[in-house]
């Protein structure tokens, strides 16, 4: 694996056509906690688009779909940490929706880019709609899949939430220290297909559940036969970002200049009534936003890779077309968010801005050792 993709540069039209069918490379890069995974499919000349899972899954979702898309613009999905073959969290650390937050910047940074494409579905549109509502001078295109908005919650129902996601982190934190030492139940590769099938609540169909599998099990040493989850149990219970109506409001209205693809499945309720509000500011205030329908259900991008296409396609065509490798609506920066988005994308900054002075501070020390 290697930390980093070639630098983007110029070239001729048939190193162009070389990047555009060069087979995929597995790319890994360095996380304070560890390291998270990902696949460069496609070219790597130009700043790609970051494809990001959704909850529980990992990048064998978007099997399907990238062979569909167009052939000027690299992708890199990544397994988001505790999911497919990136790093688990520590013993006795919880999974935290802005962690994941913090790896779009990460990757950012570490591939030198000013802007980013995102592609998301479900638990990550819910981290991209945040993200873009933070950066969306950064953020030069969003593609969605099946979600518009982060959850909102009822205040009776958030404190049963609580509750029983800090008891559920607390059993699958001592599961993680046993399975050190005694390996997880194990079952056959028909059984897990099963079970991924009827725990997706039957929206990964049973003749794709192999393509998120691949990265979510692991051989058994005592039943050669059978497998089982290698995926990190305590990414059930992580701790998701829940908004309020006017919050979540706020958030949209900053996001007026971004070019903004939402694809839903027919026959999924992930966008509901709730998110008729946001979607209400995000039509009003952003020209570059679009709402799809396609048959499917909430993993309609893996079950009808097709009909999403015919939607993605046009709109990456239409925002980031061949030869135009970094590009923007408008220069509209901090100024323009409003002050309650600005105090939490701060605190995400200074956190930040702690950890990477505390791996400079490390690194400085080792060197002087």
């Amino acid at each position: 694996m290697t930390s980093k993709s070639e630098s983007a540069g110029g070239g001729g039209d048939s190193k162009q056509n070389e990047q555009h069918d060069q087979e995929p490379m597995d790319v890994r890069i360095d996380m304070p906690w560890g390291y998270v995974v990902g696949r460069w499919y496609g070219n790597r000349q130009v700043r790609p688009i970051l494809a990001l899972h959704g909850w529980l899954d990992n990048l064998g979702t978007w099997d399907k779909l990238l062979p569909l898309l167009p052939k000027h613009l690299g992708v890199l999905c990544i397994d988001l940490p505790g999911h497919g073959y990136s790093s688990k969290l520590p013993e006795g650390i919880a999974y935290h929706f802005v962690d994941y937050l913090c790896v779009i910047l990460r990757v950012m940074e570490e591939y030198g880019w000013q802007k980013v494409s995102l592609m998301a579905h479900s638990m990550s549109a819910m981290l991209c709609f945040i993200f873009a509502s933070l950066y969306p001078h950064r953020t030069d295109l969003l593609v969605s899949i099946d979600i518009v908005k982060t959850r909102y919650r009822k205040p009776a129902s958030q404190i049963d939430y609580l509750r029983t996601n800090i008891e559920g982190y607390m059993v699958e934190d001592e599961r993680f220290a046993n399975a050190k030492r005694q390996e997880p139940p194990a079952y056959t590769y028909t059984e897990l297909e099963q079970v991924l099938h009827k725990g997706s609540d039957y929206s990964v169909e049973l003749e794709n559940c192999h393509h998120i599998l691949e990265r979510n099990i692991s051989r058994s040493t005592k039943f050669p036969a059978k497998f089982f989850f290698s995926r990190d149990g305590r990414c059930k219970y992580y701790t998701e970002f829940h908004t309020s109506p006017p919050f979540a409001a706020e958030l949209a209205r900053t996001i007026r200049n971004v070019p903004y693809c939402v694809i839903k499945g027919s026959e999924s309720n992930f966008i509901d009534e709730q998110s008729d509000e946001v979607i209400g500011i995000l039509r009003e205030n952003n020209p570059h936003f679009e709402l799809h329908e396609v048959q499917g259900t909430h993993h309609v991008h893996l079950n009808n890779a097709v009909g999403v296409a015919a939607i993605i396609n046009p709109f990456i065509m239409r925002h980031r077309p061949p030869h135009l490798e970094t590009w923007t609506v408008d220069d509209e920066h901090d100024e323009a968010l409003p002050e309650v988005v600005k105090e939490f994308k701060l605190a995400v900054e200074d956190s930040e801005n702690v950890k990477r002075r505390k791996r400079k501070a490390t690194y400085s020390c080792c060197q002087h050792l």
